[in-house]
């Protein structure tokens, strides 16, 4: 049986930060699920349009092995607005499955949850203030902190994408499949 994963995204999310990791676990054979908050049509915070196979609202209780949470300052905001998306997040933490969020989304989304707490984690420059104090700020590219990973930003999509990738398939099938991307440092 496959792994799988689900990428959460709201109107104004940063379309890298949602479009790189899906395309990266994709090649690695993980069965991807983009869910969007309210809407299956959606505009990216750099006005690219967006489409997500379900809303986050008919997900339910399906738990995947993966929750992937990309940032952009609005997207963020719109995310952590949305009940559905705050219970997903904590039901998947709860049941010890890997919650990754980049740029934005560890302080805005993850943070106000509370699921950071004890754990180190990076975000994008300057939101690090809204991590409060249990929360252990780094300043890697990539942070990862057992089932948690976190990045932060654009940049870094394509890391943080990979390291997503070899915490769920492996180190072999990640570097095979950075090499095949021509990815030059991993």
């Amino acid at each position: 049986m496959s792994k799988t994963a689900v990428i959460l995204i709201a109107d104004g999310t940063e379309e890298i930060e949602a479009i790189t990791p899906g395309d990266v676990l994709n090649r690695c054979g993980i069965d991807v699920t983009y869910a969007g908050v309210g809407s299956t049509e959606l505009i990216g915070g750099h006005h690219v349009p967006l489409r997500a196979d379900c809303t986050v609202e008919e997900l339910g209780e399906i738990l995947f092995d993966a929750v992937i949470v990309p940032g952009g300052g609005k997207g963020s905001e719109n995310l952590h607005k949305s009940e559905a998306v705050n219970h997903l997040i904590r039901h998947h933490a709860e049941q010890g499955k890997i919650i990754a969020a980049i740029c934005a989304a560890p302080a805005v989304v993850l943070a106000p949850l509370g699921v950071l707490n004890g754990k180190h984690a990076t975000c994008y420059p300057g939101l690090e203030r809204r991590f409060g104090p249990d929360v252990k700020a780094c300043d890697t590219t990539v942070c990862v902190d057992g089932k948690f990973i976190t990045s932060r930003g654009p940049g870094t999509a394509m890391e943080f994408s990979l390291k997503l990738a070899e915490l769920l398939t492996g180190a072999p099938n990640a570097l095979k499949v950075g090499h095949a991307m021509l990815v030059q440092h991993m």
